[in-house]
């Protein structure tokens, strides 16, 4: 057999961080834009986790299949970690060995100790360059929250004066439909430097939005397409659970001791009209609201949460019975973050607050100027591109909405737009 070139080009990631362990990721992939450039067959990858960059304390190793069926991705699940402990892993395979990433366990059930929670969402790759990761990653989060719209499914235009094309696409590329094109599409991503950096600096937890599989789908979307459209998610991120026949279990409770209860909830594979979550989620997720003991519950899903005046059909204000349920549900320190309108928001609800973070890269929609007057529980607009940064203790919750100057070239500068502190339904404004 031929020795294969450096196959760690979409570089490495963790995720779903537990008290006691993690998930490794990472895809062999020599030529990734094209069908990614393994032979068809199976390869051992060994892992190692190590106390130290250096992996001079090697804590834990194996090996583990990267099977041509899964475009030669691997999934290690570890356990028997140290609770809110940083580790350092890397993957080899044939002579090759990966860059190192850092990950961080959860806190012990019941730890107190503070949590800092980044929150990214919308990272469309024609729209601009993914400056704002490169920050993100900087921020030494103990978690990276990724709200959706991690790919964009759209191809090409005939004509690219249509969109906002900073970094183009292939001139044969269509619109996402089948396997091999999803994978392509991740491919490109992952190759960005930015945004390995950023997966590479801490655990993610994610929750897809529409466009992982097309724009502003529902339970009814054609579930050929769906089950590429989750394979290829599956291949490309560090998830627990395997995708299903043609579907995925996104919807998942992440304690983080006692500070958080994190509560991630799908707005899309269940959505029929007037019923935002579906009945099981549903049930799932008033339950989990209604038992949660935390200081803070957390409610991470995609969509614009309180109303807004004119209404959006495209957010809980075309489901106001479901959004209802989860008010009455919620306990009284209660968070919503969400992304998906390419701004930042923060609002005020009937109980808790929502802070929205912006877009990665994705080109805001156009905004009433009278829009905070129309709507007075809406304490803050900034429309540049960039991510959040939630800092969670016993006492407060606060957020720092961070933001880069311009998405159209590399290299943009991050600054401070506002920070808030949650007081049980309203907004704390914090001086800079």
């Amino acid at each position: 057999m031929a020795k294969i070139k450096f196959p760690f080009t979409l570089g490495v990631a963790s995720g779903e961080p537990a008290p006691d362990g993690v998930i490794l990721w990472t895809r062999l992939a020599p030529d990734p834009l094209n069908g990614g450039g393994m032979p068809k067959s199976a390869f051992d990858v060994r892992w190692e986790l190590a106390e130290d960059d250096t992996f001079l304390k090697l804590t834990a190793s194996g090996t583990t299949r990267a099977q041509p069926a899964g475009a030669h991705s691997v999934h290690v699940k570890v356990s028997g970690l140290r609770s809110s402990s940083v580790y350092f892993y890397r993957f080899r395979v044939e002579g090759h060995t990966s860059r190192v990433g850092r990950t961080k366990t959860a806190p012990a059930p019941t730890s107190t100790a503070p949590l800092r929670i980044a929150v990214a969402s919308c990272q469309r790759y024609e729209h601009g360059h993914f400056t704002a990761y490169k920050h993100l990653a900087a921020e030494n989060p103990d978690v990276i929250l990724h709200l959706g719209d991690y790919i964009y499914e759209y191809g090409k235009p005939a004509d690219p004066a249509l969109g906002r094309y900073v970094r183009p696409l292939k001139d044969s590329a269509a619109a996402c439909s089948t396997l091999a094109a999803y994978r392509e599409r991740y491919a490109l991503y992952r190759l960005d430097p930015d945004l390995q950096a950023a997966h590479a600096a801490a655990p993610w937890l994610t929750i897809p939005d529409d466009h992982e599989v097309v724009n502003n789908y529902g339970k009814t979307v054609d579930l050929k397409r769906r089950k590429a459209a989750y394979q290829a998610n599956y291949e490309h991120l560090p998830y627990r659970v395997k995708p299903g026949a043609d579907a995925m279990q996104f919807s998942r409770w992440r304690p983080l001791g006692k500070v958080v209860d994190l509560l991630l909830a799908d707005v899309r594979q269940y959505r029929t009209p007037g019923d935002m979550l579906g009945p099981a989620q549903t049930t799932w997720l008033l339950d989990r609201l209604k038992g949660s003991t935390a200081r803070w519950t957390v409610l991470a899903q995609p969509l614009f949460f309180a109303p807004r005046n004119p209404p959006s059909t495209d957010s809980w204000d075309a489901y106001p019975a479901s959004r209802s349920k989860i008010l009455q549900a919620a306990p009284d320190s209660f968070v919503v973050l969400s992304g998906d309108v390419h701004n930042a928001w923060a609002a005020e609800l009937d109980r808790g607050v929502e802070f929205v973070a912006t877009a990665i890269t994705s080109a805001p929609p156009a905004v009433r100027d009278d829009a905070l007057e129309r709507n007075p529980h809406l304490g803050f607009f900034d429309g540049h591109r960039g991510y959040l940064v939630a800092n969670a203790s016993m006492d407060e919750f606060t957020v720092d909405y961070r933001t880069v100057a311009y998405v159209d070239r590399p290299g943009a500068p991050v600054s401070t737009a506002a920070s808030f502190r949650a007081v049980g339904n309203k907004l704390e404004r914090i001086d800079l």
